[in-house]
This record gives structure tokens, C-alpha cells and sequence, in this order.
């Protein structure tokens, strides 16, 4: 249910940021928007497992184009919803506070949803009329609804680098995306492993 509740009022964000930027910025095709999901899950360990699923909106500015590339500043607001469970509870040690109780708690599988607002730089090379292949990196801040063993409840970093296809068709653009994700605090609070994660991901964006 609360999936469905973010869904909507992402779907609902489109649109208003839609209008706005048609009024603010007509047949200006510097600018796009548009929305990607996505999926994935931990590389391989024996400490634990996490497997996500996310909505983005994506606002993409074009910087600058040349022949043979171009240059976006991308601003990635994305609802992230995950699933997490301690493998080998002797991550958790025993000159930590309370920690029986903390590893009873951490092994068992849990809901973690987090809300990013991710910056990023995209490079981009057109590779046939109506295909182009990119490369995106971006890191932003991220709050996390759920203490784990590996990280603190509250404030942290989504940091993201990707590669990608897009097929563009008038001013429609179809991405498909494959990325790494990195999740940490950076030691702002006690709990800072973090999570690492491989994903897909697949979008649509219209230039305004």
C-alpha cells in the first residue's frame, strides 16, 4: 500500500513539474523530463542480502552539444523500496552494545524504503540517427526509514554510475540503463558499511 501512495504522488509530481516546465520553457529542447523504475540486488557476499525496486522522476538540462557529444546536468528525485536481512550475524560483534539482541533483530528480513534526490552529470555520444549510448555519475543525499547492521537510520549518501541506450523517436527519448549503487553515511553516524548494489533500470523522457 504505501508503494502504491509513493507511486501516485510520484506520477502526480510528473505531471505538475510537466506543466510547469511546458509553460516555463516552450519547445526549449535543452530541457527534458521524465521517469524511470528500476531493480536489483546486492553483489554476492556471505554478510547479507538486499534486493531493491525504485521510481525516479528525472529533469535533464543539455550543457552544451558538439559533434560528436553532448553534456546534461541530471536531477534524479527517486523513492527507493528495499528488502534487507543479516546473513552472518557475527557482523555484529560482541563489544558492540546489546548485541544478542541486535543480532536477532538484524536477521530477521525487513522493509527499508529511502528517498534520494540524487545530482548527476551525464556525457553523452549519438552512435546512429536515432541512437546513443551515455554515461551518467551522480551522488546525492538520502534518508533511510530503517536502522540495519550496516547502516544508521536517518541521513546518508546514494552515490550512482551507469551506462546507457537511448532510442529516441520525435521528441521522446526510451532509456535502458544498467548501474551500480552505493549507499553509506560517510561515518556520520555508528553504522557505516552501507549496501552496494547492481541494477536495470528503464525510462522515457520527453524533450520540452
Amino acid at each position: 500500500m504505501n508503494q502504491k501512495k509513493s507511486m501516485y504522488k510520484l506520477l502526480i509530481l510528473v505531471l505538475l513539474m510537466s506543466c510547469f516546465c511546458v509553460n516555463a520553457q516552450e519547445q526549449n529542447h535543452d530541457f527534458s523530463i521524465g521517469i524511470r523504475t528500476g531493480f536489483g540486488s546486492e553483489f554476492k557476499n556471505r554478510n547479507y542480502s538486499f534486493t531493491n525496486n525504485y521510481y525516479k522522476l528525472v529533469l535533464n538540462y543539455n550543457l552544451k552539444s558538439t559533434k560528436n557529444f553532448s553534456y546534461e546536468v541530471v536531477v534524479q528525485p527517486e523513492v527507493n523500496f528495499g528488502t534487507h536481512q543479516l546473513l552472518n550475524f557475527y557482523f555484529v560483534t560482541p563489544d558492540e552494545e546489546n548485541y544478542i539482541e541486535r543480532r536477532e533483530r538484524f536477521t530477521k528480513l525487513k522493509d527499508i524504503n529511502q528517498y534520494i534526490l540524487n545530482i548527476g552529470f551525464l556525457v553523452r555520444k549519438p552512435i546512429y540517427k536515432y541512437f546513443s549510448v551515455f554515461a551518467q555519475a551522480s551522488v546525492g543525499p538520502m534518508i533511510s526509514d530503517v536502522e540495519t547492521e550496516r547502516l544508521s537510520k536517518g541521513f546518508a549518501f546514494s552515490d550512482v554510475f551507469a551506462i546507457g541506450l537511448s532510442f529516441e523517436l520525435n521528441n521522446f527519448k526510451i532509456e535502458v540503463s544498467p548501474n551500480v549503487r552505493h549507499v553509506s553515511n560517510a561515518s556520520l553516524q555508528s553504522s557505516n558499511a552501507g549496501f552496494n548494489t547492481k541494477n536495470i533500470e528503464f525510462g522515457i523522457q520527453y524533450k520540452l
